[in-house]
């Protein structure tokens, strides 16, 4: 499972609406490796030559489109999607703390992902810097994961997005997300065709 968000936390006037987390289910992650590689040396080899990584706000709508569309041809692999519309968070204790608040949205995601039997490894873009608080996420999104699911193993890894292919592939889907909902703009969320998205009221 890998895991990346599109919009902010702050409260400011120029912060955005909404914040949107995006998790990526897959059972070969081998396959999103490949992916990527073949876009390197063929199709987007010229875009992609400067690139360390993609990430969505620095890439083509074709590229973006493109992998979406190799993204349906993966058997087993789905997409979810949490929202938070900020302006309806009425929790004084999430709003004066952006890490309890990010938690409070990735256990709500956690807890729409349903798994039977399996052992899961989740990898988080690492934004959360000090150990206390990637414990802290381990442990809530953990409880929330396994509230539903009947899962053996679970592993959580915080890391850089630039060294796995499917944090990428969560960068491009979270930023999808993200534009349905902030910009009324739903061309990238229509070619995936096996998502669910919730939103927090």
């Amino acid at each position: 499972m890998y895991i990346d968000e599109s919009g902010d936390l702050g409260d400011s006037e120029g912060s955005s609406k909404f914040m949107v987390i995006s998790a990526l289910l897959v059972k070969d992650p081998a396959k999103l490796d490949r992916i990527i590689k073949n876009m390197r040396r063929n199709k987007f080899k010229k875009q992609l030559k400067k690139a360390i990584e993609i990430t969505a706000n620095n890439s083509s709508k074709n590229l973006i489109k493109h992998m979406l569309f190799e993204l349906n041809k993966l058997n087993n692999s789905k997409v979810f999607h949490v929202i938070l519309e900020k302006k309806k968070l009425n929790s004084d204790f999430l709003k004066a703390n952006k890490h309890n608040q990010y938690n409070f949205i990735a256990g709500k995601l956690a807890k729409h992902i349903i798994l039977e039997g399996v052992d899961v490894e989740v990898r988080i873009d690492k934004s959360k810097g000090k150990q206390l608080l990637q414990d802290d996420f381990n442990k809530y999104f953990e409880k929330n994961l396994r509230d539903k699911s009947s899962i053996y193993k679970i592993k959580i890894f915080h890391s850089y997005s630039h060294s796995w292919s499917g944090l990428q592939f969560a960068d491009i889907l979270a930023w999808s997300a993200f534009q349905k909902v902030c910009h009324n703009n739903s061309e990238f969320t229509d070619i995936i065709n096996n998502q669910e998205a919730y939103y927090i009221w």
